[in-house]
């Protein structure tokens, strides 16, 4: 039990570290990447297929959605929850102004 506990908990940091910019942004990729990890985490903690095939549908469905929220606009500007934000060279996020976007 501890050793699936220490293996979901792994899983769950490798896929939690920041992607390049393009990446996070695509929902192909977000699809796969999420709907992969919820097979994983699904079948270790279940222990069976059907569990992994229940947690891929789950982790597909949120990888995609979460993937589809910011929008990529010119200039490396993004659209976000009704506000435009840019990223610097150290991965921090800043909000500017609308007329960026």
């Amino acid at each position: 039990m501890t050793r699936t506990i220490g293996v979901v908990a792994l899983l769950t940091l490798v896929t939690a570290m920041p992607l390049q910019q393009a990446q996070a942004q695509d929902i192909l990729g977000g699809a796969i990447l999420g709907g992969a990890t919820g097979a994983i985490i699904g079948g270790a903690v279940t222990g069976r297929g059907s569990g992994a095939l229940i947690g891929g549908a789950i982790g597909a469905g949120l990888g995609a959605t979460i993937a589809a929220e910011g929008q990529r606009r010119r200039a490396g500007y993004y659209y976000y929850q009704n506000s435009c934000y840019v990223q610097d060279q150290y991965g921090r996020w800043y909000r500017v102004s609308m007329r960026y976007c």
